[in-house]
């Protein structure tokens, strides 16, 4: 069994006269199985704070929320709300005591008006006219008070993402949340949307409401929350003021040993252009059109970062260039082993032939398109290239020799336990990312492309991938990276382009990018487009 790690509790020192916690859990135990989700776990959040919760990837944040709000029973411990001890078997009764969460994922219908997702499960009769009169009334009143201005009667599918996440506040703040939680709230957010996040977040705990704030970066850690408390495999070890952190400190208890938060690079000397994209156009099978008249090139020894918020076409941008989706628009210009060669709608390679070019794919989706599950981790690691000779004669696949692959690579990138026969399905998703990488690594590759590389990922294995990336590209790789945190495109990339509604809107170099900019960029509306020097081809 895993030893506990030993709890630094300095930051959350209090005497018999403090005021009584907001949220207090004492001694909260939840195990799965085996598996020893929350370890003990004592938390107290003071009143009208913002409170950080951090940890890697199990360390347990899930499913201490989910307690809290009543999707999930402790096995033994005790939760007090404001001094007394409560019995929180459901979410509305974590409703009927003050608590609200805001998920990561909105649960909104979409073809609702703000007003009716705010009221619903909550019509207080059954005359809805008088019902969302009254609401009506309350939420003006709430806006007011708490800086929340979004249009009532709007349709909520026509509304940006970071007004659709300020319903889902509005909706908590209406059933009366004193206490509200927030899993990931920025991962959906333009670095303007999260700025107008922590600019309500502040307001609301200036008119007394305690906000929990459940996130992996550590720049917003420090930048909206008065304290933060850290859990490790399942235990919570360190509670900080966060005035008296840093994050390097807070990076270490995470995961338990020092972390280079910063990417070590020099300047990227580009080379050759490895692929060049012209005008390309992908309609979906509805006629949508998803991508529109793209012009990029990737050049040897460079980064192109594609910035963007989710759903503006870097997805299906990633697929098209890596084969596995068809467009209808444009060329795509490859620099293969036999020369270069240009492509039209119809005739580009498959996956299959790409990657014997030695274009590599690291998927966005790494369960659903990397690997197989029900594999193992011997078997992911060759998938795709299974039929090259080192692995036995066509047909004859030898298991020693790619158990042997298998146990290099893991032993290379860290992959943890370093067992070949382990289930893929039973590693956590950060060494389910790193056996992907390596995978597709281990072979040179001339062109990288990779999707969302670190989601889901801990700050212990972000490090490796990004190192790894690094050295790809400094052996002389062309490199695509899609991610939707700005943080790490900015942190990797030599040359950025932004997407928006399936077209590239403008592109710039990644040293000295202005973050802001390239969020204006990102919704439209930074009124300069393009790039003096590059117009909008990436």
């Amino acid at each position: 069994p895993q030893t506990r790690p030993a709890a630094d509790l300095s930051g959350m020192s209090h005497t018999m006269t403090s005021p009584p916690a907001a949220l207090e859990l004492i001694g909260i135990d939840k195990r799965f199985g085996a598996v020893h989700a929350n370890d003990h776990i004592d938390l107290r959040v003071m009143p009208a704070t913002v409170h950080g919760i951090i940890g890697e990837n199990g360390a347990g944040k899930s499913t201490l929320m989910s307690i809290i709000y009543g999707f999930y029973q402790a096995d033994s411990g005790r939760i007090q709300v404001e001094g007394r001890d409560v019995d929180i078997r459901d979410s509305s009764d974590a409703i009927a005591l003050g608590i609200g969460m805001v998920h990561q994922h909105f649960m909104l219908v979409e073809n609702l008006s703000v007003l009716d997702n705010i009221i619903l499960g909550a019509e207080d009769s059954l005359w809805l006219g008088g019902s969302k009169r009254r609401a009506r009334a309350k939420m003006l009143a709430l806006q007011e008070r708490f800086g929340l201005d979004v249009d009532l009667d709007a349709r909520v599918d026509t509304l940006p993402v970071g007004l659709q996440q300020r319903v889902e506040i509005a909706k908590a703040l209406y059933r009366e949340a004193r206490i509200l939680i927030l899993d990931e709230p920025t991962g959906v957010l333009t670095p303007q949307e999260a700025d107008q996040l922590f600019d309500v977040l502040n307001t609301l705990r200036d008119q007394g409401v305690t906000v929990l704030l459940i996130t992996h970066k550590l720049r917003e850690i420090m930048s909206i929350t008065d304290h933060v408390s850290v859990m490790r495999q399942g235990a919570m070890v360190a509670h900080r003021a966060t005035a008296q952190t840093n994050p390097t400190e807070l990076a270490e208890l995470m995961v338990g040993r020092p972390v280079l938060l910063e990417v070590d690079k020099a300047p990227a000397t580009p080379g050759a252009a490895r692929m060049q994209v012209e005008g390309l156009g992908y309609q979906d099978e509805r006629g949508v059109a998803r991508l529109s008249d793209i012009s990029l090139t990737l050049r040897s020894g460079e980064i192109l970062g594609i910035a963007g918020v989710s759903g503006n076409g870097q997805s299906e941008l990633l697929q098209v260039l890596a084969g596995t989706l068809g467009f209808q628009q444009g060329q795509i210009h490859l620099a293969l082993e036999s020369g270069t060669q240009t492509f039209g709608p119809g005739d580009y390679p498959d996956p299959n032939t790409l990657r014997r070019e030695r274009i590599a794919h690291v998927p966005e989706d790494r369960l659903g398109d990397g690997l197989i599950k029900n594999f193992s981790a011997a078997s992911s690691c060759v998938l795709g290239y299974h039929y090259e000779p080192q692995f036995g004669p066509a047909q004859w696949f030898s298991p020693t020799k790619i158990d042997a692959h298998a146990a290099e690579l893991m032993q290379t990138h860290d992959v943890r336990p370093q067992d070949p026969s382990i289930r893929s399905a039973n590693m956590s998703g950060g060494n389910q990312q790193k056996l992907i990488l390596a995978r597709e690594m281990s072979r040179s590759p001339h062109i990288l492309l990779i999707g969302q590389p670190t989601r889901g990922v801990d700050i212990g294995a972000i490090e490796m991938i990004y190192k790894a990336l690094i050295e790809a590209r400094d052996a002389g790789a062309a490199i695509l990276l899609v991610s939707v945190e700005l943080d790490e495109i900015l942190a990797l990339s030599d040359r950025i382009a932004v997407m928006c509604a399936g077209r590239i809107v403008g592109t710039v170099d990644a040293q000295g990018a202005d973050p802001k900019h390239i969020g204006l960029m990102m919704a439209n509306a930074s009124g300069d487009n393009t790039d003096k020097n590059t117009g909008a081809t990436a």
